[in-house]
């Protein structure tokens, strides 16, 4: 049931952006920052940390998990530091997923050639 859940939660999270994608002129841009401030804002208020227990990979693969991730460093890193915290503790909650989307995407850029659409 753990993976339907996953799915559904997903799936629900990324249909708005796709509408958006599809009717209006917003730039893909401009969603997906939007996405990260909304799991940013969700997580600040509490909202978002029921719907990752319910869903797990389906609620923290979206970029709204990026955002949520972000709060939740920063409120552990101000726990830990104090005030220094808010500064630091966004880089060190999400520095292995950005590591790993530099690499890889280091990796391709070597393999594959990008051409001009």
């Amino acid at each position: 049931m753990n993976y339907i859940y996953a799915f559904l939660i997903g799936g629900a999270l990324c249909v708005p952006a796709q509408i958006l994608l599809d009717k209006t002129k917003l730039s893909n841009a401009r969603i997906l920052t939007g996405y990260v401030v909304s799991g940013v804002i969700l997580g600040a208020i509490g909202v978002y940390a029921p719907i990752v227990e319910f869903a797990s990979a389906g609620a923290t693969v979206p970029l709204t998990g990026f955002g949520f991730t972000l709060v939740k460093g920063v409120k552990k890193a101000i726990d830990r530091d104090g005030l220094i915290g808010v500064l630091t503790g966004g880089l060190i909650g999400t520095a292995a997923g950005i590591s790993a989307a530099l690499f890889f995407s280091t990796i391709w850029a070597m393999i594959f050639k990008s051409k001009q659409k």
